[in-house]
């Protein structure tokens, strides 16, 4: 195969991880919900105020240059037609979409085409449609065929968009993984294959469920020698030929695989700085290796979503969600996870014995591209996440991120309730440097704030609000500074269209509304609870 040398290999032991955070003995506070403010409302307690600590210059804890493509996407192989569409007939919704946080950085998100439907899917050399998905009476999928003419569609991708493939390894049928890989080489351009992953979505090659008080890594932990992951893929000699270019490894923070986690798969335990911190700090020591076998930019989260097992509804598809997605992809960016590829897609038939979601696509989407069991064509909260952190990064390629609030312990976790956090995970805050930029390392050029506190639309209570002081941050006193508002009316909100970035709407695809950006020269910043902004500190 000397054409598909050109080809870098990406290492994928895919490691599940399905937390049951729901069960930290965190403080709770009290959550303020609905929408309604009438003189008769009862007021819920804000979440507390704080203060921005300084010193402003980038602190030696910051992550490497970002990714561009830090915010990508993973497609289900069976999914990947209905998300796209065909030659014939593409679809228009999801091209707008991935255009537009195209527009905001000059480089397209990357996607990795893959999960638990590659591991049922086969190859079929003569026949003629692209793709051809086996479902049952009951709209369950059970198994996918794909032919030559499945990489056409690669074609109404972006222009640019990188791919990765995941191959069919479940029954160790190297013949059809070859046949695969090889009519992927012959028919897309070296330019956008850029890597073959081995493995599927966890459940058969390395299945993993790992709490915070029961950890299988730090890769140092008792058990977790027994674990395949990157670390100890690496040990036992798989980049012997040194075609391995980076590492994948997947995470799920909640499950509803079976009840016994659909139980704690709620919006209160999801949105909650202090738990994602938790859960993605696990990873830290393995990123650190990877970063140091590999390179810089060797780690990748291949594919993550909020609760496996094809979402939640009521969780997966909410505003809420769209918080715990800018949260998570942030702190994962500041922790050197260098792309982060959200899992689209929906149910295998068998995917578990006790799973919740039967057929149609997935609640954790961030969009319908087309109408199925469980709703019609639509836009979800999710996705207005990914158009925040495109933002926030910009089209520069020296932007550094760092969390600020509640900040990090000496051995590089998060700061927790008990070690100072004083919001218990509600209020979060990120600085990002840009090297190119007029502030350089001195000044940040920009903050992402974030008010988690649960506000629901549904009851009648008035919306908390929490203000934070970033006078610390800022270069000159009384300076102007920007805001740009992520907002819905509450975290249970699962419409995109009541969601708004910078006071717009994309339930079409495109933007709709009136563009906000708010100018201040009050270095107070208050954010309503369930809400987030984009602050900038370059002066015009």
């Amino acid at each position: 195969m000397k054409e598909s040398s050109r080809i870098l290999f990406l290492l994928s032991p895919s490691v599940l991880l399905l937390g049951l955070l729901g069960s930290l003995a965190l403080p709770q506070r009290v959550h303020g919900e609905g929408l309604h403010t009438s003189s008769h409302a009862r007021r819920a307690a804000d979440a507390p105020n704080i203060s921005l600590k300084g010193p402003p210059r980038l602190p030696p804890d910051a992550s490497h240059n970002l990714d561009p493509s830090l915010a990508s996407f993973s497609i289900e192989t069976a999914f990947f037609e209905a998300y796209v569409g065909n030659m014939s007939s593409p679809n228009l919704l999801t091209r707008r979409l991935l255009d537009n946080l195209k527009e905001r950085t000059g480089v397209p998100a990357e996607v990795r085409i893959g999960g638990i439907t590659a591991d049922s899917t086969y190859w079929d050399a003569s026949q003629e449609a692209g793709l051809f998905n086996f479902i049952d009476d009951k709209g369950a999928l059970h198994n996918t065929t794909i032919g030559p003419g499945f990489w056409e569609s690669m074609k109404l991708l972006p222009e640019g968009t990188k791919v990765t493939m995941n191959l069919n390894l479940e029954d160790l049928d190297y013949r059809l993984a070859f046949e695969v890989a090889k009519s992927a080489v012959e028919r897309m351009s070296s330019d956008q294959l850029v890597a073959f992953e081995s493995g599927s979505g966890g459940i058969r090659l390395a299945s993993v469920a790992a709490t915070v008080e029961d950890p299988l890594w730090p890769y140092n932990a008792p058990g977790a020698a027994s674990q395949l992951g990157c670390v100890s893929s690496l040990a036992a000699g798989a980049n012997r030929d040194g075609i391995v270019s980076s590492c994948s490894e997947h995470s799920y923070q909640y499950s509803v695989c079976d009840p016994v986690r659909t139980a704690v798969a709620t919006l209160p335990n999801l949105v909650n700085h202090t738990r994602l911190a938790m859960f993605l700090d696990l990873w830290q020591p393995r990123v650190r290796s990877i970063r140091r076998q590999l390179g810089s930019h060797s780690f990748v989260n291949g594919e993550y979503n909020s609760v496996s097992c094809s979402g939640k509804n009521g969780v997966s598809n909410t505003f809420g969600q769209a918080l715990w997605l800018l949260d998570t992809t942030l702190y994962a960016a500041s922790i050197n996870i260098s792309r982060m590829y959200i899992h689209q897609g929906g149910p295998l038939a068998l995917q578990s014995r006790d799973q919740l979601n039967h057929g149609g696509l997935s609640f954790y989407n961030l969009w319908y591209p087309v109408q199925n069991l469980n709703g019609p064509v639509k836009v979800f909260p999710s996705y207005y996440a990914y158009l925040f952190i495109t933002e926030a990064i910009g089209k520069s390629k020296s932007v550094q991120i760092a969390n600020l609030y509640p900040g990090r312990q000496a051995n590089g976790s998060s700061i927790t309730t008990a070690l100072g956090d004083v919001s218990a995970g509600q209020l979060v805050a990120y600085g990002l440097w840009d090297q190119d930029g007029p502030l350089k390392e001195g000044f940040p050029s920009r903050l992402a704030l974030l008010n988690l506190q649960i506000f629901n639309k549904t009851q009648d209570i008035v919306r908390p609000q929490a203000s934070i002081d970033i006078s610390a941050f800022i270069k000159t006193p009384g300076q102007q500074i920007k805001i740009r508002r992520l907002q819905a009316p509450g975290a249970d909100v699962k419409e995109g269209s009541e969601t708004t970035w910078a006071g717009q709407s994309y339930g079409s695809g495109l933007a709709s509304g009136e563009f906000r950006e708010e100018t201040s020269t009050n270095p107070l910043v208050t954010l309503q609870a369930s809400e987030a902004a984009l602050v900038s500190l370059v002066q015009s």
